[in-house]
């Protein structure tokens, strides 16, 4: 009765390629992204497994946060290198877009105190997280540094989006637990939730070549 998943080409399209309608999906899927990752800091349920990693590391080295963050993301991007993977508009953006809009998201959601509060901002984080993610790298400007090692590894190892992204999203969780990086509930939702809600999306608004014209293919 299982099914394989539909195979999405994940693939880089020309900037010029359609550029008005794959710039706002990239830069809705960005702001989504950053606002989710907000509603899951202000759910006081733990955070994301990449956060986990980054506070192990950061109280590991001694230093802060946005240092660790930021150097994880460099090594990431050397880990494209085997995988045959390109950075792009879309890699730069994440950077920059994701950042800005999970300051204005906290900043926008005040500090809960109710544990149903608390339970739904998580809920409403990890599926606007998974739907972020699919529309923001189906825009194909490329992914982010830690998207693009997910999508590369599906590309050369065959596996699912739902597998690679868990495998993945597991191994750093327990990574940065043991590091000593905070884990909650929503940290174990989120690991377990996000591979299969990406790859749901992914399908629907993924931006196929066809669709595209065919331009530059």
């Amino acid at each position: 009765m299982t099914k394989s998943a539909p195979r999405v080409d994940l693939s880089s399209l020309p900037v010029r390629d359609r550029p008005a309608s794959r710039l706002v999906q990239l830069f809705a899927g960005l702001v989504l992204y950053g606002t989710s990752m907000a509603m899951m800091v202000r759910s006081g349920l733990g955070l994301a497994p990449w956060d986990v990693l980054h506070e192990g590391l950061a109280e590991s080295a001694g230093t802060g946060f946005g240092v660790v963050t930021a150097l994880t993301g460099a090594i990431v991007l050397l880990l494209w290198v085997p995988l045959r993977q390109r950075p792009g508009l879309g890699t730069v953006a994440n950077v920059v877009v994701v950042a800005l809009s999970v300051d204005a998201a906290l900043w926008l959601l005040p500090t809960v105190e109710s544990p149903l509060v608390g339970a739904l901002l998580l809920i409403g984080g990890v599926l606007c997280n998974g739907v972020a993610t699919a529309t923001y790298v189906g825009s194909r400007f490329g992914p982010g540094p830690r998207d693009g090692l997910m999508t590369g590894l599906h590309e050369r190892t065959g596996l699912s989006l739902r597998t690679v992204r868990t495998g993945l999203e597991v191994a750093v969780l327990v990574t940065g637990w043991v590091l000593g990086g905070t884990v909650g509930v929503g940290t174990a939702c989120y690991a377990l939730a996000i591979g299969p809600l990406t790859q749901l999306a992914m399908p629907v608004v993924a931006v196929s070549t066809a669709r595209a014209g065919q331009s530059g293919t």
